[in-house]
C-alpha cells in the first residue's frame, strides 16, 4: 500500500480520461505520463506496444470497476505506478459485469516480479473496498484522492477491522443508560458531518420523492383514524404528528435515516382503544393520553435497560418477513382503494372516474419505475441518467397531476386535505388528562404493554433493516437511543391528542435507497442487477422533508388538486421497490424457475434445493399467519406474533443443518459470492 500512496504523492494521476476504449486508453495515458516526465520518449511506443499485446492476449479488467493494464520491460529500471480515472465507465468485459472506470497501470524490468505482484495485490485489495471507490469516482483531485486512500487505511486497521465485525451496538453494558451514551459517543463525530453531506443533488430528489411518499400516508392513515376515531384524531393531527416528531427525530436521533409514520398495527390498536372507550363510557383522548404516557414511560425504561440488545436474536429471517409484510400491506392497501373505486360508483363517480383513476395510478408506477432504472440506461448522459433516476417519483407524480387537471371533466377524488388549520372536529389542542376516571389512570399500563411491544418490535426491525450490512452504512448505529428519543415523542403527542409514531419500514427503506449511489453488476447468464456502492447518510433529507409536510399546512388548496389515483401509484412504487433486495421474494421465485437455470449465488451453491424451498415455506407460512392476525379481531395481539418470529426460527434450527441455516440465514451476502439477481 505505501507503493500506492508513493505514486499518488508523486502526482502519477490522471482524472477523468475521455477515452472510449482500452486501446485509446493505453495511449492517451502513456503520452500524459511521458508529458509528467514519468516516462522517456524512447520506452513510450515500447510501453504501448507491451500493454496493447497484453490486451489482446487476455483482457485486464478483473471486476470491481477496475483494469489493470501492465508491462514489465527491460528498458524501464524501476516499477511505475499510474492511477487513471475515466471520464466514463467503459464495458471492458470484466467478469462481475461492472463497467470499468479505473485503470491502474503498472510497469517495471521484469527483475521485479515479487514487488509487482504485492503491488498488484495491494490494488486489488483496496479497488475492492466500496467506500474506496466511491471516493475515488468523486475525487476532483490529488488532495482528494489521498484523503480516500487515508480513509481507507484508516478502516483496514487491525483494530478498526476488529470493531467493524464486532459491532457494539447491541452489546449489554449492564450499566442504566449505558447503551444510550454509547450511542451518543458512537453518532457525535458524525453530527456535522450529517448536515455538510446533505448539501447534493441526490439529496434534493430524495427529498422531493420522501416528502409526498410520507405525505399521502400521513392523510391516507389520518383519515382512516379519523374515521375510526370520530374525527378526534384526524389527518391535521397526523400531519402535524409527522413534521413535529419527523423534525426533532432528524435532530436528534442517531440514525436519522429512519423515518416515523402512522403505521397499520398502531391505528388498529387507536381504533380498538377508542371503541373499549365508547363501551366503558370514558372520555377517549383522556384515556388514549394516560395509555401513551404509560406507554412512554415502558419504552424509556426498555431503552435505559439496554433491552434492544435483544435484537441480537432477530436475524435476516425475522428481518425479511416483516419487511415483506410491510412492502405487501402498501401494494394491498393500493390496489384495495383502486378496486374500492369500481365498486362505488355513483352520480359523480362512473366508469370514467374509475378508468382514469387507474391509468393515473398505473402511470405513475410505471414512470416512476422506468425513471428509478434509467440510470442503468444506454441513453443520454451519466449525469442526466443520475438527475432522472433520483428525481423520478417526483417527475412522475407531477405528470400525472398535470393530465388530471388538463382531463378537469373526469371526477377524481383529491388528496382529503383539511381547509383550514385547526384540530379534525374543532376540539382543543391540550388533552384534559384528569378528565379520565382515577381508575383509568392505572388500568391504562395494561394496554400500553401492547404498545410498548409493537413500538419496541417495530423500531428496532426497522432500523436493522435500514442498518443492514447490504447497505453499507458506516457511521453508526443507535438502536437505545432512538428508541428513547421515540419513547420521548410519543409521551408528547399524547398530550395533545396526536397519533403515535413509530419508524415505518416502506418509507424508511425508500429514504435509504433514495440516496445511494449504486452499480451495475451483469451476471454470467446476462441477468442485471444494482448493488449498492454507498449510501449518503445525512440529516438534512429527514430534516426537509418534515419541515416541508409542516409547511404543507399552509398549501392546503393546492395539496387538494393532487388525485389520490396518483397517491396510490405512489404507494404501489414504494411497495414494489421495498421488495428490491429482499432474499425471501428472491427464493420465493425460485419456485417458478426451471432447476437448470437458477442463479448461481452463495447458498445455492451450498444450499440443497429442497432445504431452501423448505426454509422459504416457513417464511411463508410466519408471513401469512402475521396476515391473519394483523386482518383479525386478535389484531391488537399482532406485536405478540411478531416476537414469536424469534423463537420459530431458533426451533427451525432443530430441523435445519447449522451450515445451511447459516447460508440461508446469513446477516450478510458473502463479498465474493454475490448473487447475480435483477435489481
Amino acid at each position: 500500500m505505501n507503493r500506492l500512496r508513493d505514486a499518488f504523492e508523486q502526482g502519477h494521476t490522471l482524472l477523468d480520461l475521455k477515452a472510449s476504449d482500452m486501446a485509446s486508453a493505453i495511449r492517451e495515458t502513456v503520452q500524459q505520463m511521458v508529458v509528467d516526465g514519468n516516462l522517456t520518449e524512447q520506452a513510450a511506443e515500447q510501453v504501448v506496444t507491451a500493454l496493447l499485446q497484453r490486451e489482446q492476449e487476455a483482457p485486464t479488467a478483473i471486476g470491481h470497476a477496475m483494469a489493470i493494464p501492465h508491462a514489465y520491460l527491460d528498458g524501464i529500471e524501476e516499477q511505475i505506478v499510474q492511477f487513471v480515472r475515466l471520464a466514463r465507465p467503459v464495458n471492458l468485459g470484466a467478469p462481475d459485469g461492472i463497467p470499468t472506470q479505473f485503470l491502474f497501470f503498472l510497469m517495471g524490468p521484469p527483475s521485479a516480479a515479487a514487488q509487482h505482484l504485492d503491488t498488484l495485490a495491494s490494488v486489488a485489495r483496496l479497488m475492492s473496498d466500496d467506500e474506496f471507490r466511491y471516493e475515488a469516482g468523486n475525487a476532483h483531485s490529488l488532495d482528494d484522492l489521498l484523503e480516500a486512500l487515508d480513509h481507507f487505511t484508516q478502516r483496514t486497521l487491525p483494530e478498526a477491522v476488529a470493531v467493524e465485525k464486532r459491532p457494539d451496538s447491541l452489546t449489554y453494558t449492564g450499566k442504566l443508560g449505558g447503551g444510550m451514551r454509547q450511542d451518543v459517543a458512537r453518532r457525535w463525530p458524525h453530527y456535522f458531518s450529517d448536515f455538510r453531506d446533505g448539501l447534493h443533488a441526490k439529496c434534493a430528489g430524495s427529498t422531493l420523492f420522501l416528502f409526498f411518499a410520507c405525505l399521502a400516508p400521513a392523510v391516507t392513515f389520518g383519515g382512516v383514524m379519523a374515521v375510526q376515531t370520530d374525527g378526534q384524531i384526524g389527518a391535521v393531527e397526523m400531519i402535524v404528528a409527522s413534521a413535529f416528531c419527523g423534525v426533532i427525530f432528524a435532530l436528534f436521533s442517531g440514525q436519522p435515516l429512519v423515518i416515523l409514520g402512522g403505521t397499520g398495527p398502531l391505528l388498529v390498536f387507536t381504533a380498538i382503544l377508542y371503541r373499549l372507550c365508547a363501551d366503558l363510557s370514558i372520555p377517549f383522548l383522556s384515556s388514549y393520553g394516560w395509555v401513551g404516557l404509560w406507554s412512554a414511560g415502558f419504552i424509556l425504561i426498555l431503552a435505559m435497560t439496554d433491552a434492544s440488545c435483544l435484537m441480537r436474536y432477530f436475524t435476516r429471517f425475522t428481518d425479511e418477513i416483516f419487511s415483506a409484510l410491510i412492502s405487501i400491506i402498501f401494494i394491498y392497501e393500493a390496489i384495495k382503494a383502486l378496486v374500492h373505486i369500481f365498486a362505488d360508483l355513483d352520480v359523480k363517480k362512473h366508469h370514467d372516474t374509475a378508468l382514469l383513476s387507474v391509468l393515473l395510478a398505473l402511470g405513475t408506477f410505471y414512470i416512476a419505475m422506468s425513471l428509478s432504472r434509467f440510470r442503468r440506461s444506454h441513453y443520454l448522459l451519466p449525469k442526466i441518467r443520475e438527475f432522472l433516476a433520483d428525481f423520478g417519483p417526483a417527475i412522475a407524480l407531477g405528470t400525472m397531476t398535470v393530465i388530471s387537471v388538463w382531463l378537469h371533466e373526469v371526477f377524481l377524488d383529491a388528496l382529503p386535505a383539511p381547509d383550514t388549520f385547526g384540530t379534525t372536529s374543532g376540539r382543543p389542542w391540550s388533552v384534559e388528562l384528569l378528565a379520565a376516571p382515577v381508575w383509568v389512570r392505572f388500568a391504562a399500563a395494561g394496554p400500553a404493554l401492547f404498545v410498548a411491544v409493537l413500538v419496541f418490535l417495530d423500531q428496532n426491525i426497522t432500523a436493522r433493516i435500514v442498518n443492514s450490512p447490504d447497505h453499507r452504512l458506516h457511521k453508526g448505529e443507535a438502536y437505545h437511543l432512538d428508541l428513547g428519543l421515540v419513547g420521548l415523542l410519543i409521551a408528547v403527542c399524547s398530550l395533545f391528542g396526536l397519533p403515535w409514531l413509530v419508524a415505518a419500514t416502506v418509507r424508511s427503506l425508500n429514504h435509504v435507497r433514495s440516496l445511494a449511489t449504486v452499480e451495475e453488476v451483469v451476471s454470467s447468464n446476462g441477468e442485471t442487477r444494482e448493488r449498492v456502492v454507498h449510501i449518503r447518510e445525512n440529516r438534512l433529507t429527514g430534516l426537509t422533508i418534515h419541515v416541508l409536510i409542516g409547511l404543507s399546512l399552509l398549501l392546503l388548496p393546492l395539496l387538494k388538486t393532487i388525485p389520490m389515483a396518483v397517491l396510490y401509484g405512489l404507494f404501489l412504487f414504494m411497495g414494489v421497490v421495498s421488495m428490491s433486495g429482499n432474499q425471501f421474494f428472491e427464493r420465493l421465485g425460485l419456485w417458478l424457475k426451471d432447476p437448470t437455470l437458477y442463479p448461481v449465488t452463495h447458498y445455492i451453491r451450498r444450499v440443497p434445493r429442497w432445504t431452501i424451498h423448505s426454509f422459504t415455506l416457513l417464511q411463508l407460512a410466519c408471513l401469512g399467519i402475521l396476515w391473519f392476525v394483523k386482518s383479525s379481531d386478535i389484531g391488537i395481539l399482532f406485536p405478540v406474533f411478531i416476537a414469536l418470529l424469534v423463537p420459530v426460527r431458533l426451533l427451525a434450527g432443530r430441523y435445519f443443518a447449522a451450515e445451511h441455516l447459516a447460508a440461508l440465514d446469513a446477516e450478510e451476502e458473502p463479498e465474493e459470492e454475490e448473487t447475480h439477481w435483477a435489481g
